[in-house]
């Protein structure tokens, strides 16, 4: 298990294109915004900055999925994957190998983009245990679903496409671009379905309102609750993951 995440992160942190999305890409996009919508007279510079910094950053957390659909692909399709089925290492381990390093992967962007949102934009952070716990939260889930969608798809450019509609779809429905009151009613109570909707409100609840661990004890829940939902698909999942490997 330890030798596959070892493995795993080494290719990972080789790898450039996940540098650009993990880190450049959503400090661009941060910067961008908040020049935007910094003078806007009605609202002020607090809410903006805690609107765009952890909604972006939880977008391009999603993004993460990408990696995980290629790495996993790529050990289907050059025979990896039924070679570890062959040993006595069992799949669990397997999966967990995997997972570990793109958790930290996860984790280490959110406070990359967060530091810079303190160092740049003054961003407060408010209660240190609860920031951690519901940052753990988002990596959970997004990490869980980019292993359910890893063992799903047939295809690189399938899992990318895929990863599209939910990171920007969500984004987009489940208040990351714009607060959920100023949508139509509608889109709001779609918005409540969605991960993307109880990671920014609990930002906010944490960063705005001063809350603590116990006021955003709800939306880590439903977030940890996704993540398992989505690591128990992909176990699901595994046994035609592994007729469709190569031997």
């Amino acid at each position: 298990m330890w030798a596959i995440a070892k493995m795993e992160l080494k290719k990972n942190i080789q790898d450039k294109g996940l540098w650009f999305w993990t880190f450049i890409l959503p400090i661009v996009f941060i910067i961008a915004f908040v020049s935007i919508f910094s003078g806007d007279e009605n609202t002020s510079y607090k809410e903006v900055v805690t609107q765009i910094i952890p909604g972006y950053t939880i977008m391009f957390a999603f993004y993460i999925m990408i990696s995980m659909v290629i790495g996993f692909v790529k050990d289907r399709d050059k025979g990896m994957v039924a070679r570890i089925a062959s040993t006595p290492l069992p799949i669990k381990n397997y999966f967990i190998g995997k997972w570990i390093p793109f958790m930290m992967i996860v984790l280490i962007q959110i406070a990359v983009l967060f530091s810079f949102g303190v160092v740049v934009y003054d961003l407060p952070l408010g209660d240190p245990v609860g920031l951690i716990s519901l940052s753990l939260s988002l990596a959970f889930i997004v990490t869980g679903w980019g292993m359910a969608l890893a063992v799903l798809v047939k295809t690189e450019n399938m899992g990318i496409a895929m990863t599209q509609i939910i990171a920007l779809g969500g984004a987009m429905l489940g208040g990351l671009w714009l607060p959920v009151d100023l949508m139509p009613d509608f889109m709001q109570t779609i918005s409540k379905l969605l991960p993307q909707y109880w990671a920014i409100e609990g930002y906010k609840e944490i960063i705005l309102e001063e809350g603590s661990t116990v006021d955003v004890l709800f939306n880590i829940s439903v977030l940890v609750f996704a993540g398992v939902a989505g690591g128990v698909i992909a176990m699901a999942g595994y046994p035609r993951f592994l007729r469709l490997s190569k031997s």
